[in-house]
């Protein structure tokens, strides 16, 4: 080992380093060593490639192959079950429609057999009330004609006592009944 003294005027004492067994400066760029170099990096090299080519790079593809079938069959499998969805959604449609136009089948019908029974109590009550206008109308032209033959002979009654009273003499019944019917107006 070398020891440097210090410069003159300086004091202490300066560390010194060893000399490298590979001489000096940084030894990648030492020109004696060039063909070592490229020999281990040749070797290297190849070593890291055989490795990649054999054993990590068809892992990796397998890998890669796998993911993609994966894929594949995931999106065959969500294809076929949109496709099911696509047909259940059909299907609900269909199924909701027929049930629709089934409900409005029902309603109508509902609505016809309601009016066909509504029509059938009109018309009974039509007849009904028919029934019982015709019972009255005769009813009403029989106390009519009971009141008109009543009016008759209240009338010539009536007729026969003012006669008696104006006169003294009692009138023949049968003239004041023709007299009666020659003034009543005809319906």
């Amino acid at each position: 080992m070398a020891q440097s003294h210090p410069p003159a005027g300086q004091t202490g004492t300066l560390i010194e380093e060893p000399m490298s067994e590979h001489g000096a400066g940084f030894p990648p760029f030492n020109s004696t060593t060039y063909a070592s170099q490229i020999l281990w990096l040749a070797l290297a090299f190849g070593l890291l490639y055989y490795l990649m080519s054999r054993i990590a790079l068809p892992r990796i593809a397998g890998i890669l192959h796998d993911r993609q079938s994966r894929l594949a069959a995931d999106l065959d499998e969500a294809s076929r079950m949109k496709s099911e969805a696509d047909g259940a959604r059909e299907t609900y449609e269909r199924s909701l429609k027929e049930a629709q136009d089934k409900a409005k089948g029902i309603a109508q019908s509902t609505r016809d057999q309601l009016a066909g029974e509504a029509e059938e109590r009109r018309k009974t009550l039509e007849a009904d009330l028919a029934a019982k206008l015709a019972e009255s109308d005769a009813a009403i032209r029989s106390r009519t004609a009971t009141a008109m033959g009543n009016v008759r002979e209240i009338a010539t009654d009536t007729a026969a006592a003012i006669v008696e009273r104006l006169t003294g003499q009692s009138p023949d019944r049968a003239a004041v009944e023709a007299a009666y019917d020659r003034a009543r107006p005809v319906h």
